[in-house]
């Protein structure tokens, strides 16, 4: 159980440690990139804007010149990408003890990636899912290996139509989108965790929600310019659960973190519940086939 008040100075020396973390050029995934790569891992930034994350780097690099940090083109709405940079990663790394899917994207107006999904399912969920499977020999061959999927509170809303994954046959509803693509991440982080047990690995699959924390992940919505400021919390106490989860002394399997405030919206953090339709051993093995048969990448 998290401790109370854990943050950051509670993180022990990752020094050795291999870390990657999708979407890290701002927000969270940057913070969580800063935060290890200040406790000595190597942390591998996975982006699809490499200008925007070189100007991110620099301003890090200039804090702390001695950071190991790198990154690397990623991007998620295109499968072609993600075999790209797993196939460059393996090159360098021989071995990887931290994977935070941490990116996403945040009720966009309708689009769909290069390969035809929805791009929020595509990208949240999808693209996550093809990296992960591509990268599970590496963190089952690491020792005290672990997985960190990023959800959202969100996920409560999530309902998925498996007859019409990519919105093609009805109006589209982009917070439901959303939620759809929130709850597929606990799907994926249940169901990963089911097989790694059965096979008695050792690589542990938690996942995480940062609360309400004003992002720029928020920037399709007005309403959270206006709330922000009296309901958010910031983006260091947003990459809290994350944080934990990814080093917490006390993870196991399947455990899911987030802020321990009123309604979870804000606050250290402390292991949650997600809903009851996330645990939905069947719908999770549903869209588990779907997700392998859409990305043509095999667990």
């Amino acid at each position: 159980m998290a401790q109370d008040k854990w943050d950051s100075k509670n993180i022990s020396d990752q020094a050795g440690k291999v870390v990657i973390i999708t979407g890290g050029s701002s927000g969270l995934g940057l913070e969580t990139a800063m935060v290890l790569s200040g406790k000595n891992a190597r942390v591998t930034i996975g982006v699809r804007n490499l200008e925007k994350a070189k100007t991110a780097l620099s301003i890090i690099k200039h804090k702390s010149p001695d950071t190991d940090i790198r990154i690397m083109e990623l991007d998620l709405a295109d499968l072609s990408s993600i075999k790209n940079f797993t196939d460059k990663f393996k090159q360098t790394d021989s071995h990887l003890d931290l994977l935070i899917n941490n990116a996403g994207v945040m009720i966009p107006p309708y689009q769909k990636t290069i390969d035809g999904f929805e791009l929020q399912m595509g990208t949240n969920h999808l693209g996550h899912f093809a990296l992960t499977c591509r990268l599970i020999d590496l963190l089952k061959h690491t020792p005290e290996s672990r997985i960190v999927n990023v959800s959202s509170m969100a996920h409560k809303a999530g309902n998925i139509n498996f007859d019409d994954l990519n919105w093609e046959k009805r109006k589209y509803k982009k917070w439901s989108a959303y939620g759809d693509s929130k709850i597929a991440n606990l799907y994926f982080t249940f169901a990963l965790q089911t097989r790694l047990e059965e096979e008695n690995s050792h690589v542990i699959v938690t996942a995480a929600h940062p609360g309400w924390t004003a992002t720029k992940l928020q920037r399709h919505s007005g309403i959270f310019s206006v709330l922000n400021p009296v309901f958010a919390q910031t983006i260091p106490m947003g990459a809290l659960p994350t944080l934990y989860a990814a080093t917490g002394p006390d993870v196991s399997g399947k455990d899911f973190f987030g802020p321990s405030g009123f309604m979870e919206i804000k606050g250290y953090p402390k292991k949650v519940v997600s809903n009851t339709r996330s645990k939905d051993s069947e719908l999770a093995e549903k869209l588990w086939k779907m997700s392998e048969e859409l990305t043509g990448v095999t667990y």
